[in-house]
């Protein structure tokens, strides 16, 4: 893969192997297969953030924790940010922010992300999990909401925002 090739992320990547599964997510997928110049990098990992913060601690490598709330560590690893997230489940939402609760469920995450294109994993060995065509959205330039549209958008009124910013992109 070619992710070994990069000091950076193969020290961070390391540190989780045999111990917890961690894939790449979101923005940093959508962007490739939409061939975009790849700014950020983001994981999905099945612990809860007091374990990424441990494994993180054991290691010496520095994060943030203002995300904790949320289950998102950031790693910082020479200057550059790598957003890590818990698996988990929106529990309740106020049209902005959600009570989560973590799991162990990948698709329970699939399931709280809010377009297809975004809830696309990558595993580091390179298999792909794309349980909501994702990829089939982004060859035929759509947008689609996962799940019923309508309440999606009561979760975080933010989406209709990301809805039209993305749809400048397809």
């Amino acid at each position: 893969c070619s992710w070994e090739k990069h000091n950076k992320l193969s020290k961070l990547i390391n540190i989780f192997t045999n111990k917890v599964e961690i894939r790449f997510v979101g923005g940093c997928i959508r962007d490739v297969l939409l061939n975009f110049e790849l700014k950020d990098i983001d994981f999905a990992i099945d612990c809860k953030p007091e374990d990424t913060v441990r494994i993180l601690s054991e290691n010496k490598i520095e994060y943030q924790d203002y995300g904790l709330s949320h289950g998102t560590v950031t790693a910082l690893i020479d200057g550059t940010k790598y957003e890590i997230t818990s698996l988990r489940k929106d529990v309740k939402t106020d049209g902005r922010f959600a009570q989560v609760e973590y799991t162990n469920n990948w698709e329970d995450d699939v399931l709280r992300r809010d377009f297809s294109m975004n809830a696309i994993y990558v595993s580091v060995s390179g298999d792909i999990y794309d349980s909501v065509n994702g990829i089939q959205d982004i060859q035929n330039q759509q947008i689609s909401f996962i799940g019923e549209v309508t309440k999606r958008i009561q979760e975080d009124y933010l989406r209709i925002l990301r809805f039209y910013r993305f749809l400048g992109w397809v």
